[in-house]
């Protein structure tokens, strides 16, 4: 886990359902391509999931995260 995934989490968990380019451009990233491998990657351990084409939402694994009742170093990749 990264700062910048902590931040997706954040405010995905504020805003909703978040795609790469709209995080992309919350972030003011230059490329949503790093916001969908960010996303890609914290999907892989079970933090958000694709609900659509390009459509993200945060799990409750994710909610636990940042409410600080899941420690990332207990997830595996799937």
């Amino acid at each position: 886990m990264t700062q910048t995934d902590e931040a997706i989490l954040e405010t995905m968990r504020d805003e909703g359902n978040m795609t790469p380019q709209a995080l992309s451009d919350t972030f003011d990233v230059a490329a949503a391509n790093y916001a969908r491998d960010r996303l890609s990657k914290m999907r892989n351990y079970g933090l958000v999931e694709k609900i659509g084409r390009g459509l993200y939402r945060l799990t409750d694994d994710g909610r636990a995260f940042l409410d600080e009742d899941l420690d990332a170093a207990t997830l595996s990749k799937d």
